[in-house]
């Protein structure tokens, strides 16, 4: 029987795009195998052009439009970036009747909603393992080997920037913004990290998320976002003296009839498995109906990790046009007009226990006005720490976990907090979960 060759098209030559053509050219033969048919490469478009990279033999161009309108493609590899021409390039590519593998989470937050509703209009794939959590199979693992669960929470490190400053800050007392540095020079954050360091791209990769596990209609702006840069060294000290660590996450549980979309630091206890997880590894923690508690661990970027969640998404759609089938066009697992507009949980209402630290006086009747402020709120307290450094001091810091209290009771308890006379400076609050 004759094989099928499926065509691709790559559109952008970046380091992503380069570990794409060399991991398919290693495993060339063992693809054809698996696949059923032969994947080539037969269009490669690059602004600039690059002599040293290896196309395998692709007809190579400067427009990525090229791509989109050559009839001999059947897949297009959408590895550009940004969401202006990207989301243009997806269009038309989807018009002209093409199968679409992108990794550009930004692209699927703020235009997801249109651009799977023309692949699905179209009859054709819209793939996007590679936009969440880099070299880990979530994706296909929430739509579909966790098909038959009932998903009732998910926790992500899904930023490995975000986890690398963390890691490096909790084990040698660096600060922030020296650790920052050091992962721009490493190549862990872009030279504008902004997104990184605010919540940005953890709040892209949640929603998407969000809507494989829940159902729910994308929206980039629905997640509560609280940056990595609100933690300090001290913080990742008395954490781990109370028996945990932070850790910067993406939280989506269902509250009810509604959803929480939230990322922030979190106090995790250090038993965990997904606080163990550091450097640029990312982590997803799924509690699910039918396996209960089950984490996926590994590298959330660079180069050959997301062109390997690249690659499985063009063999996903090789092996179905190979054996004459359809790929499954619903890539959120549901058809598009069957997602929920979810009434997202107002963060004020968000409960949980929470790490608060300030500075406060050391002297007689300081811990119970401090105290008395917390009850007068309604917030118990689970454990109270006061911390001389020295005995010359005449301000010791001052660590306070809670009991679950709602993020609004604790804006309102901390300001009042603030205002005492024997308090100096603002006070540190970051939520605790114990999963």
């Amino acid at each position: 029987m004759t094989q099928k060759t499926i065509n691709v098209g790559i559109c952008g030559l970046g380091t992503v795009a380069q570990g794409l053509l060399a991991l398919l050219a290693e495993a060339n033969e063992v693809l054809e195998a698996r696949v059923g048919g032969a994947i080539k490469v037969v269009h490669v478009a690059t602004r600039t052009a690059k002599p040293n990279v290896d196309v395998l033999g692709a007809y190579e161009s400067r427009d990525v439009f090229d791509v989109a309108r050559n009839p001999d493609v059947d897949i297009l590899v959408e590895l550009i970036g940004g969401t202006t021409v990207a989301r243009e390039l997806v269009r038309e590519a989807l018009n002209q009747g093409k199968h679409v593998v992108t990794a550009n989470k930004a692209l699927l937050a703020d235009y997801g909603d249109e651009l799977f509703e023309l692949a699905q209009a179209q009859g054709k794939a819209l793939y996007f393992e590679a936009a969440v959590a880099g070299g880990i199979p979530i994706i296909e693992a929430v739509r579909a080997s966790l098909a038959a669960n009932h998903i009732t929470g998910l926790a992500g490190i899904i930023n490995g920037t975000g986890n690398f400053i963390l890691t490096e800050m909790a084990a040698k007392g660096r600060e922030f913004a020296d650790v920052l540095e050091e992962a721009q020079r490493l190549g862990y954050a872009e030279a504008d990290p902004s997104f990184d360091v605010d919540g940005t791209d953890a709040a892209q990769k949640l929603v998407l998320l969000a809507a494989l596990a829940f159902g729910a209609q994308i929206d980039a702006q629905a997640p509560f976002k609280q940056g990595v840069d609100s933690v300090s060294p001290l913080d990742l000290e008395y954490a781990l003296e109370l028996g945990y660590r932070i850790k910067h996450l993406g939280i989506a549980k269902r509250d009810g009839e509604s959803l929480q979309l939230r990322v922030h630091p979190t106090l995790i206890p250090k038993t965990k498995a997904l606080a163990q997880v550091d450097g640029v590894l990312n982590a997803v923690m799924i509690n699910a109906s039918g396996v209960g508690e089950l984490l996926l661990v590994g590298p959330g970027a660079g180069s050959r990790p997301t062109a390997s969640a690249v690659s499985a998404d063009i063999v996903a759609i090789a092996r179905a046009m190979a054996s004459d089938g359809q790929p499954q066009i619903n890539a959120l697992g549901v058809p598009v007009e069957n997602l929920t507009d979810m009434t997202i949980t107002n963060i004020g209402d968000v409960s949980s226990a929470w790490y608060l630290r300030l500075e406060a006086e050391d002297k007689p009747g300081v811990m119970a006005s401090i105290t008395q402020r917390l009850s007068e709120h309604g917030i118990g307290i689970e454990s109270l720490i006061q911390k001389p450094e020295s005995a010359k001091l005449s301000r010791v810091p001052v660590i306070i976990l809670t009991d679950e209290a709602s993020t609004q009771s604790v804006v309102e308890a901390v300001a009042a907090i603030e205002a005492l006379a024997t308090v100096e400076g603002p006070v540190t609050s970051l939520r605790v979960e114990n999963f």
